[in-house]
């Protein structure tokens, strides 16, 4: 077996990280010219032309490759794992409410335990309104009623696993985020069990919530900025910058959450801008949500599992009086 040399687009050359992958997934059988795959889960290929010149094999790309991006995204937090159930879905509820308005916004369909396979949890499915909120390069192209998602979520705590599909776009798209929290400052080495050949491959994007360079000047908020906040209830905060360092020096719990980002979009021109676009805004999304978790500490550290319960059912009733009402309400994506 060959590794296959590509010359491909200067649109795909541009994009290392794809380019990197597609060099090491494909395989050419030197006797036969057939291509295979060592990950065709991750591939969808629409058409290449190869020739053989002397010893190496070359590829010109004719169509664009349907691949996926992927990334872990890791945030260190100042509250524990068992903290961290209580205060995440809180601030799932509280941040639905201030993105819901004007006829776009979250939609709750069913809010329910599962069991399935030896996994036990809570799962609900949402529907995310957000035509406005996408940038218009997307919108050129996404025809009325198209910018719906669905979001599928399988809540095992501490293990969560979410799928974000599109019924316009249908196999050619869909956003996985699979998270594991865990005690630890961000040191656990590939939480999710990724095959080797596969992890070398992973970007690690670490998310310092007390980092205002992290934060856009459009998201900024003095009263959700960890860097100012204190708690009463926990004498928490504010963080410094050597707050990582002094976790270990003093009583305060810690925990990571490990993200594992997967976007798969398949459009002929628009793959790699859009997967980029949508890892930006998971990024910012990620760092917004959590640093207002950490400023929200003393409105639910007290909760207990059967308050947050009794919360979502009043949030979904909300929800659906609200998307009826005022304008459109949260964050909006800028442009990429």
């Amino acid at each position: 077996m060959l590794v296959l040399e590509c010359r491909c687009p200067a649109e795909f050359s541009s994009n290392q990280t794809h380019l990197n992958q597609l060099i090491k997934v494909f395989r050419i059988t030197e006797a036969t010219g057939s291509v295979s795959s060592s990950r065709p889960s991750q591939l969808v290929t629409r058409g290449a032309h190869f020739r053989r010149p002397q010893s190496v094999v070359e590829c010109t790309v004719l169509f664009r490759v349907g691949m996926v991006l992927i990334k872990q995204y890791q945030v260190l937090l100042p509250c524990s794992v068992e903290e961290y159930q209580v205060g995440q879905l809180y601030s799932v509820a509280e941040a639905s409410k201030n993105n819901t308005g004007g006829g776009e916004g979250i939609e709750v369909l069913r809010n329910e335990p599962y069991e399935k396979d030896g996994e036990k949890g809570q799962y609900t499915h949402k529907i995310y309104h957000i035509h406005s909120k996408v940038p218009g390069f997307i919108q050129m192209f996404a025809p009325e009623g198209a910018l719906v998602f669905h979001e599928k979520a399988w809540n095992a705590y501490p293990y969560c696993r979410t799928i974000v599909t599109n019924e316009y776009m249908k196999d050619d798209f869909f956003i996985k985020i699979e998270t594991w929290h865990k005690p630890d400052t961000g040191t656990t080495e590939n939480p999710h069990g990724l095959p080797p050949e596969e992890w070398e491959d992973i970007e690690i994007v670490p998310i310092d919530i007390a980092d205002r360079s992290q934060v856009d000047d459009v998201d900024y908020k003095p009263e959700e900025d960890p860097a100012i906040y204190h708690s009463e209830k926990t004498g928490r905060g504010p963080l410094g910058p050597e707050w990582k360092k002094e976790l270990h020096n003093g009583n305060c719990p810690y925990m990571t959450a490990y993200k594992l980002v997967t976007v798969h979009f398949r459009w002929w021109g628009l793959q790699g801008r859009v997967e980029n676009f949508i890892h930006k805004q998971e990024k910012r999304l990620f760092t917004n949500f959590h640093r207002q978790l950490f400023c929200w500490l003393d409105r639910w550290v007290d909760l207990t599992m059967d308050d947050i319960r009794r919360m979502e059912e009043e949030t979904q009733r909300e929800l659906d009086q609200m998307r009826s009402q005022g304008s459109v309400r949260g964050m909006k994506a800028g442009e990429d």
